[in-house]
């Protein structure tokens, strides 16, 4: 039975629901996905690691879960808070409830408040620490005390909980054209069957793994992942990739793996207000002029000009796609060694698929080694 359920952010605000999932408590930054469908796409997305979302959509569960929609091996949400959560499971492919596998992974949950209100609150105030608690003897102000003692997500090193332990691979469908070394960063289930698709063969490796290693792959390009926390604290990667480039291996990075990216061409990062995240986010293509709607789930953005190229020590570059909600910076590509990145999910997971093009201009460029395909 539901009983008396609170997410607490840190500025002090209180929001009363009831409880859903399960009962106890649990910490973390407070975001909000505006995405309408793709709830088990969210909740098991690594980059979601210390986050509770709230869902700006109203009514969630009514498709239930399955086997086929996982991004990974587990739900990954801190928390997650809902306004209404459907009472009945309807669709052919439903394996089960929603309720009952946030039960069956021990996810802390809040329904029944305004999660409208939560989201207007969230873009005016910018994400913060917040805390759900429900079947709690507690008072408010012993809450929010709490909620204040728990990590903020900047300067979080999170990549470690989330990568893969050892290098497993997955096969090229087809015709094998190509091999790629994946960085797992927080890699997505999607992203290596759509380069596997491609005829790509993908050696997923961990975020530590060495530029040695690499060398001794010997891949056609290396794939940089999504994935959570604060890109400022990914130095050793930064370097895996500083000795890429300068080997000029063709290179691909999408999210946080766009970050690093950035951050080894010498850009800075920043903490957005509230960041993007859902599946209806509105970015220019500045080499084509198309206009992509696009998935998106981050927190942090990079700092580069968006009016002209720039210089960097591996030779010039360009911010190749920007966001026409904000103006960030969503995309760069190199100039004269072939290496790009977005900022968002071309794998749409879930999400729309104008992005899917992505993943062929990465073959085109392994196999010309031109940064222009």
């Amino acid at each position: 039975m539901a009983t008396k359920a609170y997410l607490v952010l840190d500025d002090g605000r209180v929001f009363e629901g009831k409880s859903w999932g399960t009962t106890g408590k649990t910490f973390g930054e407070a975001v909000f996905a505006t995405g309408m469908t793709g709830y088990q796409e969210t909740l098991t997305d690594p980059s979601y690691h210390k986050q509770v979302v709230a869902m700006t959509a109203p009514h969630i569960g009514n498709t239930g879960v399955n086997f086929e929609d996982n991004e990974s091996h587990k739900i990954w949400v801190a928390g997650f808070a809902v306004r209404n959560p459907s009472t009945l499971t309807s669709n052919w492919r439903s394996s089960g409830s929603l309720e009952d596998e946030l039960v069956s992974q021990g996810i802390v949950c809040i329904q029944g408040i305004d999660t409208r209100a939560l989201t207007r609150h969230l873009r005016d105030r910018g994400a913060m620490r917040v805390g759900i608690f429900s079947d709690m003897n507690m008072t408010r102000e012993e809450m929010v005390i709490e909620v204040r003692k728990s990590p903020s997500m900047a300067g979080a090193h999170l990549v470690g909980d989330v990568s893969t332990a050892k290098t497993y691979i997955v096969p090229a469908i087809g015709e094998k054209h190509f091999r790629v070394a994946a960085i797992d960063l927080g890699i997505k289930h999607s992203t290596p069957r759509l380069l596997s698709e491609r005829g790509v063969e993908v050696h997923v490796m961990p975020f530590d793994t060495t530029f040695a290693q690499i060398q001794e792959l010997a891949p056609d390009g290396v794939f940089l992942s999504n994935g959570p926390g604060d890109p400022a604290t990914m130095n050793e990667v930064v370097d895996l990739v500083r000795s890429l480039l300068t080997a000029e291996i063709p290179i691909f990075g999408i999210c946080f793996g766009h970050q690093i990216l950035g951050r080894a061409l010498g850009f800075s990062t920043y903490k957005l207000q509230f960041g993007h995240r859902g599946i209806n986010q509105p970015v220019l293509d500045k080499t084509t002029g198309k206009v992509e709607i696009t998935a998106h789930n981050h927190g942090f953005a990079l700092q580069a000009p968006t009016d002209d190229t720039f210089t960097t020590v591996y030779g010039p570059g360009e911010v190749s796609h920007i966001s026409l909600n904000d103006g960030v910076v969503e995309g760069i590509r190199m100039l004269e060694i072939p290496a790009f990145s977005v900022q968002y999910h071309p794998e749409a997971a879930a999400g729309p698929h104008d992005a899917a093009y992505l993943f062929d201009r990465f073959t085109e460029m392994m196999s010309t080694k031109r940064v222009d395909a």
